[in-house]
């Protein structure tokens, strides 16, 4: 087993808030922590929203969002792609962003869309970077969404991108028809290329999804996460997420393994569990962690669940260093 921290780095899906609070002082924060440990994160770089800040300058702090990103990858961090799509046709007036809800579901576009978002985002991250030669291994879909899949698999690939971690096993999604509980009995990873959900041997790209446990409802009630889910909702009025009420009325709920908003407590379980589970497993198994710059408050609790992977001798790493032994991943 080897843990993969990911971490969407992003303002509020509206536009709302500074990058200085929620994006710059968090992820420095967190990297000093990472530090620590000598150990590497996957940063899911919101491209498309700070292509449009910039062009906007609607935020004085998108330069040092620039300088972070290129001292993160000099740590040995991994630079993903992550796309907000609804950002592309976003307008700033009268200090305040519009968004072109329309593009929530990049997935739902034209492949001409898609195409030229994607690239766009790409060249962007390049030029932040310094190198007109960087190729981002790893994607992220705003929203967690890969449904319907084969256009923007193809595209993704055709880009040069080699993993996907949007899926989450157990995930439903009506209001924007995303079901990802047939990929519940999937392996760690798998290959596809036309249904995110179904293993291809020969897929165009390698599903390493965010890890989840089916929990009950009541365990999704904790203090720590309802504070910033309300915080989140308050400061983001306008949200692009549909939800129905449908989605929640379930005996179980597939509880992300989120370590910006999970209690060390929580996370220590989901560490006792996998490692039950995966006792009787061969090759390397990963799992993803997620987080998000602007939900990173808590400092000791991750602190302490690097401590206790680190006594358990749990490799931390990251997709660009895993695809390096993809024979080895558990199926």
């Amino acid at each position: 087993m080897e843990f993969i921290f990911t971490l969407d780095y992003e303002i509020y899906g509206n536009g709302q808030g500074s990058l200085r609070k929620l994006v710059l002082d968090p992820t420095q924060r967190l990297a000093e922590v990472f530090e620590e440990f000598d150990a590497p994160f996957v940063v899911f770089a919101e491209a498309v929203e700070f292509a449009k800040i910039e062009e906007a300058q609607s935020d004085p702090d998108i330069t040092a969002v620039r300088a972070q990103l290129r001292e993160l990858r000099t740590g040995g961090h991994e630079i993903g792609l992550h796309l907000h799509p609804w950002w592309a046709g976003a307008q700033y007036e009268k200090n305040r962003w519009h968004m072109d809800w329309s593009e929530r579901n990049v997935c739902a576009l034209k492949e001409e869309r898609i195409d030229a978002i994607v690239s766009d985002a790409i060249c962007y991250l390049r030029d932040i970077l310094n190198d007109s030669d960087f190729v981002p291994l790893s994607f992220r879909s705003g929203l967690w969404v890969m449904q319907p899949t084969g256009v923007i698999a193809k595209v993704l690939a055709r880009h040069g991108i080699e993993v996907d971690s949007s899926l989450f096993k157990g995930g439903r999604v009506r209001g924007l028809g995303l079901d990802y509980r047939p990929a519940k009995n999937n392996g760690s990873s798998w290959r596809f290329t036309n249904d995110v959900n179904r293993p291809e041997p020969d897929g165009f790209l390698l599903e390493v999804p965010i890890y989840t446990q089916m929990v009950p409802f009541w365990a999704m009630l904790g203090s720590k996460r309802l504070k910033l889910q309300s915080n989140t909702r308050k400061a983001s009025q306008g949200s692009p997420l549909p939800r129905d009420w449908r989605d929640f009325v379930r005996l179980h709920y597939p509880r992300k393994l989120d370590f910006c908003r999970m209690t060390f407590a929580e996370m220590r379980e989901v560490i006792k569990r996998v490692l039950e589970e995966e006792h009787e497993s061969e090759g390397r198994t990963p799992i993803v962690a997620i987080g998000h710059s602007k939900d990173f408050v808590d400092a000791g609790a991750v602190r302490n669940f690097l401590t206790s992977l680190r006594e358990r001798d749990v490799a931390v790493t990251t997709f660009s260093r895993m695809l390096c032994r993809e024979p080895q991943l558990s199926a």
